[in-house]
């Protein structure tokens, strides 16, 4: 493991033409096909003997979704990689790879909203408890773990960005013999590691940064052989959550650029919160940049916060008189999005808990894009004062 990679200073892993592509093209080929040919029957039985390592339905293995899976791997110092057709696919698959009935999970509190539904809904049918902790109290990680089958974490937080010391969890959670797995999409392998860490999984969103065009819906998984082998054997082939040759050519366009958009996305919302806290309107921001320090182990920040307005503060009105930022879910891409609080408190999706997600109903969710610091801060500001 590669523990003094610098994804910033080296970009190589992730822009560097591929010799290896067809008729040396510098933008590789997308194999769109549903299923590979063998040249004779010894061939064929050799690869569903296991053999022969070679594509043989897309389901399974597909060259342009391999070339994406390696390239998440290199940038993440993993062993192994595996896409999804989604997030979702990605956390559901792991975690049901090594969970079974009666089996308990240790979880961060505030967790991506979908994630704490699947642990209250799937997991809870399957009789799975899950004891969720603040992970900045140390002592009660370490309290909750014995006994416990999966930790799982994310650092930054969803929606509140709390930040946590994730080396000395994922040491604790090695100590307890707890496979540790960690929620990486916020700040991508640019700006955070886990796995040099210690951390033993890797999932992110890769319809967010990795992606970062909103053109693809994707997820990924990164660890070592035996665990990501383990994943791909016992839930990939039947949940069939596979990820399309063409989405994967798009991850891979948009990972080229991943070093650039995130340093761009960082300066920009920075700059936007500074501001933002210095407002009379707003009574907290929810950004690590703010930080004197950021959390160990993390490098940088992206462009995904929330703040909270003072009482009296009109949501609606700031919102419907945004221009630049337009309400919409996700983030990751060139465009900056708006979600108000009290609109996903009010979502019909259970369990559904506003002390689990810990989300204010005057607090604003903001992706701040690519269209420019001083243009996004101007339509803002107006906004603001439309609402007071």
């Amino acid at each position: 493991m590669n523990t003094v990679f610098d994804p910033l200073a080296d970009a190589s892993l992730i822009v560097a033409h591929d010799i290896s592509n067809a008729y040396d093209a510098v933008v590789p080929p997308i194999v769109q096909t549903s299923l590979f040919t063998f040249t004779d029957y010894d061939d064929m039985v050799a690869s569903y003997k296991g053999e022969k390592v070679r594509p043989i339905y897309t389901r399974g293995l597909n060259p342009t979704v391999r070339m994406f899976e390696d390239m998440l791997a290199n940038l993440e110092g993993a062993e192994d990689a595996i896409g999804f057709a989604s997030g979702m696919s990605a956390i559901s698959s792991t975690v049901l790879s090594f969970v079974e009935p009666g089996d308990r999970i240790v979880a961060v509190r505030h967790l991506y909203p979908d994630a704490f539904r699947l642990f209250g809904t799937l997991l809870a049918r399957m009789k799975v408890d899950v004891t969720y902790v603040d992970g900045r109290d140390e002592d009660a990680v370490a309290k909750a773990l014995p006994g416990a089958k999966l930790f799982y974490m994310e650092s930054p937080t969803s929606w509140v960005m709390e930040t946590h010391d994730v080396e000395a969890l994922a040491a604790l959670a090695r100590a307890h013999g707890v496979l540790s797995v960690i929620d990486n999409s916020w700040a991508s392998p640019i700006f955070q590691r886990p796995l040099s860490l210690g951390v033993d999984i890797v999932i992110h969103s890769a319809s967010k940064y990795l992606g970062g065009h909103s053109d693809v819906v994707a997820g990924v998984v990164a660890g070592s052989k035996t665990l990501i082998g383990r994943i791909r054997s016992e839930a990939y082939p039947y949940l069939g959550g596979k990820l399309s040759p063409f989405d994967a050519w798009l991850l891979i366009r948009g990972m080229r650029t991943l070093p650039i958009r995130m340093k761009a996305h960082e300066a920009s919302a920075t700059a936007i919160t500074r501001r933002l806290q210095a407002h009379e309107a707003v009574e907290t921001v929810c950004y690590p940049g703010l930080a004197n320090q950021l959390a160990p182990g993390l490098s940088g920040t992206s462009g995904l916060f929330s703040f909270i307005f003072h009482e009296g503060v009109n949501v609606r009105a700031f919102c419907e008189h945004l221009k630049l930022f337009k309400l919409g879910v996700s983030w990751g891409g060139h465009e900056s999005l708006v979600v108000p609080g009290e609109v996903v408190l009010a979502q019909k999706a259970q369990p559904n808990s506003a002390v689990a997600f810990g989300i204010s109903p005057r607090s604003v969710r903001l992706h701040v894009g690519l269209e420019g610091t001083e243009a996004l801060w101007n339509d803002l500001e107006a906004a603001i004062n439309a609402a007071v």
